[in-house]
C-alpha cells in the first residue's frame, strides 16, 4: 500500500513542479486515463504528450490529498485540486480517482471524478428546490 501511495504522491508533485519525474515508472505502457470532464487518454506516451502540453498553458497551483482507499488492485485517493491558466481562469474543485494496478503494480487504468466545492442546501429555504443560476464547470 505505503509503495502504491509513494507512486500516486509522485504523480500529484509532477504536476505541481510541472516535471516528469519518473512517468515510465508510475504507468503501465498501455494506461487509459480518464479526466473528469471527458479526455481520455489510452496510452503512456499520451499521458506524457498531454502533461507536457498542459503545463505550457497552465500550472497546478494545489493538489493536496486527503485520503486513500486500497482494495485488492484498486486504490481510491480523495483529492482537492487547483490550477491556474496563462489566461487567468481559476479552476478548484474535490475529486477522487479511481485507481486499478498493473500485475507490476503500475497504474493500468485511472479515472477521475470532480466535484463542485460550491454546495448549497436548494431545500433551504423551501420545500420547492431554489437551484443557482450558474455555469456548470467542468462537465
Amino acid at each position: 500500500m505505503d509503495k502504491r501511495e509513494q507512486m500516486i504522491r509522485l504523480w500529484f508533485s509532477m504536476w505541481l513542479e510541472k516535471k516528469d519525474l519518473g512517468m515510465d515508472d508510475v504507468f503501465a505502457e498501455n494506461v487509459s486515463y480518464t479526466e473528469s470532464w471527458g479526455p481520455c487518454y489510452s496510452n503512456r506516451e499520451t499521458v506524457k504528450h498531454w502533461f507536457q502540453e498542459w503545463n505550457m498553458r497552465g500550472s497546478v497551483i494545489a493538489w493536496d490529498i486527503k485520503q486513500f482507499f486500497h482494495k485488492e488492485n484498486q486504490t481510491v485517493v480523495e483529492w482537492y485540486f487547483k490550477n491556474v491558466m496563462e489566461n487567468g481562469d481559476i479552476e478548484e474543485f474535490d475529486g477522487i480517482s479511481l485507481i486499478e494496478w498493473s500485475a507490476e503494480n503500475k497504474i493500468q487504468s485511472l479515472r477521475e471524478f470532480g466535484c463542485n466545492l460550491h454546495n448549497y442546501d436548494p431545500y433551504q429555504k423551501s420545500d420547492t428546490p431554489q437551484f443557482r443560476e450558474e455555469k456548470i464547470h467542468w462537465f
